[in-house]
């Protein structure tokens, strides 16, 4: 289905040189028709196509959407809006940091969707590193699926210097076991954005993700 125009893209290019409320407001109308209405009914239609999957992903797409304003209070950068608009598919919305969800994110300076974990607290990251220690050989298959390979290669995110003792054999067979994130991601491209396939491409990668996030579920809840 197609979503976007090229005026998404120029509206972005517009506002990554003029951000500023002036400028904003006087482009407001391609804001609200190009931008924000066709992203919300997106993301609407991609929670409803993966809630077969995920039926507990949350169904109010409007605590899934991350405001275009940015938060200036304590940042150098006063600019008032973000170079983009993106959306995250999870239990309860944006502020959920405990669900491997998914992020879809489109703007001036990147085109790219992902998913996993990427807010890790101590006592997920060794309930997470236990699971790839004991279940390695479930892991190494996900990593190897075919459709997450071909989609993602691997995962990502930083990764601690120091490990505990029962881990640094291991880190020589399983190196992700020293990560601090586990998250993926991929980058589209705006012709992606402006097709008529953006929610097929969009659901590919999704269900790319499903059992790697699945499996990381699993380790910090069971």
């Amino acid at each position: 289905m197609k979503y976007f125009n090229p005026n998404f893209f120029k509206f972005f290019d517009g506002l990554s040189k003029n951000n500023n409320k002036e400028w904003f407001e006087k482009n407001r109308p391609t804001y609200e028709n190009e931008v924000k209405a066709p992203f919300r009914k997106l993301m609407e239609d991609l929670t409803a196509k993966v809630s077969k999957d995920l039926p507990e992903l949350n169904r109010d797409v409007s605590k899934s959407i991350f405001r275009i304003n940015r938060d200036i209070r304590f940042a150098k950068d006063k600019s008032p809006y973000k170079n983009h608009v993106a959306g995250i598919l999870s239990r309860i919305g944006t502020k959920d940091q405990d669900y491997p969800g998914f992020y879809v994110h489109f703007g001036a300076d990147e085109v790219m969707v992902g998913g996993g974990k990427y807010f890790v607290e101590k006592a997920d990251l060794a309930k997470i590193r236990q699971e790839i220690y004991y279940n390695n050989k479930e892991f190494k298959k996900l990593l190897n699926d075919k459709a997450f390979k071909e989609k993602y290669k691997t995962l990502d995110g930083d990764k601690s210097k120091i490990l505990e003792p029962a881990y640094k054999e291991f880190l020589k067979e399983q190196p992700l076991i020293a990560n601090k994130q586990f998250w993926y991601w991929a980058k589209l491209s705006r012709k992606d954005v402006t097709g008529d396939k953006l929610d097929e491409i969009l659901i590919s990668y999704i269900k790319a993700g499903i059992k790697m996030n699945k499996f990381l579920l699993k380790a910090v809840t069971e």
